[in-house]
């Protein structure tokens, strides 16, 4: 892949102007095309099908079609894309169900310009955007406070069957937030190996990256909240 190739092209969407307008000159000035624009969610769906960006940039709280429902249609017509959420306050429940569905993580929107450009480029390379404290806190207030019977074992999960004892131990690890240089200590293994694990974990399970990991291992039950790497 050529350097232009591998700069990713983004699709802004947010129903404030100044929040859009803000964002494009961030990242234009550091070398990331913005490609377009949307105010609410149905415009964002109808831009991302159009211009098929690499990466959306989107907000939760929007007219007409609210960012979860645009977040869940992009992902669904468009399943190499990334979207990153956009919100206010770390801790917010529908930012958890957006990682339940797909999307690549989340922002504040008083993060630094230099935070967010180097956001949109490590999404775009496949990865998810984790602050794995934040990440653990949502999926412990909203995974666990659902009121649902308890999981069963994780092991005798559906989903989790295919697995090896050694793939269960690195997603219980992924779901405690640790990356691969520290699953590679904890496990003592190199850290190409642990990338090949991470790597057959996500094709069996039909994940899209860790974000989806660590919801996936608190919803079977693999890993239990206060549970720390």
């Amino acid at each position: 892949m050529s350097a232009a190739e591998a700069v990713p092209r983004v699709l802004i969407a947010d129903d404030q102007a100044l929040v859009r307008g803000g964002f494009r000159l961030i990242l234009t000035t550091r070398g990331i095309p913005v490609v377009g624009e949307a105010a609410d969610g149905a415009e964002a769906v109808a831009a991302a099908r159009k211009l098929r960006p690499d990466v959306v940039l989107m907000d939760i709280r929007m007219p007409n079609m609210d960012g979860l429902e645009a977040a869940r249609r992009i992902l669904l017509e468009l399943p190499t894309c990334r979207v990153i959420m956009l919100t206010t306050f770390d801790l917010d429940r529908y930012v958890y169900a957006a990682l339940s569905l797909g999307a690549s993580g989340f922002l504040l929107k008083d993060v630094t310009p230099e935070h967010l450009a180097a956001a949109v480029r490590l999404v775009s390379t496949g990865d998810a955007l984790l602050a794995p404290s934040i990440t653990r806190r949502l999926v412990e207030r909203y995974a666990c406070a659902d009121v649902r019977p308890a999981p069963a074992p994780a092991a005798a999960h559906r989903e989790l069957v295919g697995l090896t004892p050694r793939e269960l131990e690195v997603l219980r690890l992924l779901g405690q937030g640790l990356s691969n240089t520290e699953l590679a200590k904890a496990l003592t293994l190199s850290e190409s190996t642990v990338k090949t694990h991470v790597g057959r974990i996500f094709t069996k399970l039909g994940l899209r990256d860790r974000a989806q990991a660590v919801v996936l291992a608190y919803e079977t039950g693999l890993v239990s909240p206060g549970e720390s790497g």
